[in-house]
């Protein structure tokens, strides 16, 4: 199936990892320009060689920066001033105690998770609007349907792209501009070895930890194992397309089956 993405400029925030470079690697070998996003040079360049080890004609660019930190978010976009695809991708993630999760953690979830987003988007989707053609994706969570007990600051940003993404899609009636979510359900990305760790506790190998965090965190997943991260980059690349045009305002679930209602 022709995605018909040629020619059309995709950034991805986060890309240098996980779903990130998972969805940047798709977008690339689909034909679109992609603007890569990291917080290190080092890791920009790895990301890149990957993609042209793929595709070795991909069109690809970078841009180092933190999106925890406004003034860098405000620096990618003097350098990157429009685009046609949007994937707010870049977010983070730990097991924490409620109890335990202070005001500075709730705050930095919140500027990484949520307003990387909503900054991007801000300069971005009137310029959508304008040519009456863009996407813009969030990459949320099953656990913003779900907030897991663990998590429970991840979990309420998760929410809060839905929401954000949903006012915008609100905005674009009559243009072939469309702004969507997409929920992962655990997924094995960078960063869900150390999670593992973290729950498997002393005496486990990595297959145990797997087997019980679905058996007592999870237990709703009809696919009982960590979702790849190329399995959600495909119905991003889908969405990021102009045949995904009657999708607008949707949570698209890519989860395994952890959520159980058909709503």
């Amino acid at each position: 199936m022709d995605l018909q993405l040629t020619g059309k400029l995709a950034l991805v925030t986060g890309s240098t990892a996980g779903i990130g470079l998972a969805i940047a690697r798709r977008l690339a070998a689909e034909g679109a320009e992609v603007i890569l996003t990291g917080r290190t040079e080092a890791r920009l360049n790895e990301a890149r060689a990957t993609i042209l080890q793929e595709t070795p004609t991909a069109k690809l660019h970078s841009v180092a920066v933190d999106f925890g930190r406004a003034e860098q978010v405000q620096q990618l976009l003097d350098q990157v001033p429009a685009v046609d695809i949007l994937v707010n991708n870049v977010g983070i993630f730990e097991p924490k105690p409620f109890a335990e999760i202070s005001d500075a953690d709730w705050l930095r979830f919140f500027e990484i998770n949520v307003l990387s987003g909503v900054r991007l988007s801000r300069q971005y989707f009137p310029l959508m609007l304008e040519k009456k053609w863009g996407r813009i994706l969030f990459i949320s969570s099953e656990s913003g349907l779900q907030i897991p007990q663990e998590m429970v600051h991840y979990g309420t940003t998760k929410t809060a792209q839905l929401a954000v993404a949903r006012g915008l899609a609100e905005l674009t009636t009559g243009t072939e501009v469309t702004v969507n979510s997409v929920l992962p359900g655990p997924t094995a990305s960078e960063g869900v070895e150390e999670f593992l760790k973290q729950l498997a506790g002393d005496g486990k190998t990595r297959a145990e930890a797997e087997h019980e965090f679905f058996r007592d965190a999870r237990p709703s997943s009809l696919l009982k194992r960590f979702i790849t991260p190329e399995e959600i980059a495909n119905m991003v690349t889908y969405l990021a397309s102009p045949l995904a045009v009657a999708t607008n305002g949707a949570s698209i679930r890519v989860d395994g089956g952890v959520i159980r209602s058909i709503g």
